[in-house]
């Protein structure tokens, strides 16, 4: 028995309409993986095949489909190029609607040509059921065989994959900026006495929940500490922290050292300032001391 389904637009589009649906409402669901790979691998392709080669003569079935493959591969970089230098960019709905709006244009320019052409000349996507007949000798089918055993194996394998994507290697961004925000304006020049703030950021990227320290040891010596910090995956951390140097002296090292849950030994490389004491001048001490004067005999 034949069943034949026309040109295969119809429920190629229902397809990619029922992608459209699983990324929107159901971000997780088995659904988005299985149309996804062709959706961005063959649907493109077989969509402008079917635009441009309407007919059924000149090209057959499997060239048909490995010319979709072929097309799709060129066709999704060029739309990711594109959409790179709009104001939308590369993302998951830009790019989606980018593709489903190609497929949508391409399948119906495909289903107008083939409305002019009679049904002898139109191409139609056909399947036969029956029960399969084995031709030739052993050999023959036994490469059958094995060759049906490996496109198994390799769907199986490709799903697998797909289903339980590989994790990629755990690390923590660990950064220190100035008080406007950006990675400048750092304390250089301290009086003695006086406290310094910088904002210190730590992005956990471990695919875990951590639990962070940081110390801060100004010439070896610990000076101030912030912590314990626990962060969910992808979480991010930024506060301002200060420090207090205690004595004066030129190129002082101030060290923030980040600790990670209960480690004794930081988890990282320390990040550093260097910074400059200063004493308080003698004129600076008699005008404070003038000042007070003068506000304590005014009131």
């Amino acid at each position: 028995m034949t069943i034949r389904i026309g040109n295969g637009l119809l429920p190629l589009n229902l397809l990619v309409l029922g992608l459209v649906v699983a990324i929107l409402f159901f971000p997780s669901n088995v659904l988005r993986i299985v149309l996804g790979l062709p959706f961005v691998l063959f649907f493109p392709g077989y969509t402008l095949v079917s635009a441009l080669f309407p007919k059924r003569e000149g090209m057959s079935g499997i060239e048909r489909v490995a010319l979709s493959l072929g097309v799709s591969i060129a066709i999704v970089p060029i739309i990711g190029l594109i959409l790179n230098y709009t104001i939308w960019g590369i993302g998951l709905e830009s790019v989606l609607y980018s593709i489903v709006s190609f497929i949508l244009i391409s399948s119906i320019i495909g289903w107008f040509r083939g409305k002019r052409l009679t049904e002898q000349e139109r191409f139609n996507v056909e399947f036969q059921l029956g029960v399969p007949r084995w031709s030739g000798g052993a050999w023959n089918r036994t490469l059958s065989i094995i060759l049906i055993i490996a496109i198994l194996v390799a769907l199986g394998t490709l799903g697998y994959f797909m289903a339980k994507p590989k994790v990629g290697e755990g690390f923590t961004e660990f950064y220190i900026l100035g008080l406007n925000g950006k990675a400048a304006d750092y304390p250089k020049e301290i009086r003695l006495g006086n406290e310094e703030k910088v904002i210190v950021g730590i992005v956990n990227l471990e695919h875990e929940v951590v639990s962070y320290r940081v110390e801060i040891k100004i010439d070896g010596v610990k000076n101030n500490e912030a912590g314990p910090v626990v962060l969910a995956n992808e979480q991010k951390w930024e506060e301002i922290v200060s420090f207090m140097p205690d004595k004066s002296g030129d190129s002082q090292e101030v060290e923030f050292l980040l600790y990670k849950n209960e480690e004794t030994e930081p988890y990282l490389k320390p990040l550093h300032l260097w910074v400059n004491v200063t004493e308080e001048k003698e004129n600076d001490k008699s005008n404070n001391l003038t000042t007070r004067y003068e506000s304590t005999h005014t009131t």
